[in-house]
């Protein structure tokens, strides 16, 4: 159920986060859901670092609190994700 879990927050989180980064990302919904899910954990990771202080890989849960980290983590991805595949213009 966990699983099913992180796949719905990644769905809802990367769609968000496609509609709020300007400019064009493919991939279609199967990157919106894995981006969601990389994003969760960013997200999630990001938001024990800052309350603890400690590094730990985890995600958000299911909550409004965990779908903006979520969120958040997700369009962190998608810069990342463009400064990896972006051509250079020169």
């Amino acid at each position: 159920m966990n699983i099913l879990a992180w796949i719905v927050l990644g769905l809802i989180a990367g769609a968000i986060a496609k509609a709020i980064y300007p400019g064009h990302q493919g991939g279609g919904i199967l990157g919106t859901i894995l981006l969601g899910i990389i994003g969760a954990f960013v997200g999630g990771s990001l938001g024990v670092f800052f309350s603890t202080g400690t590094f730990a890989l985890t995600a958000p849960t299911l909550s409004i609190t965990g779908i903006i980290l979520a969120v958040l983590g997700a369009i962190v991805a998608i810069f990342l994700w463009n400064l990896l595949t972006s051509r250079s213009a020169a």
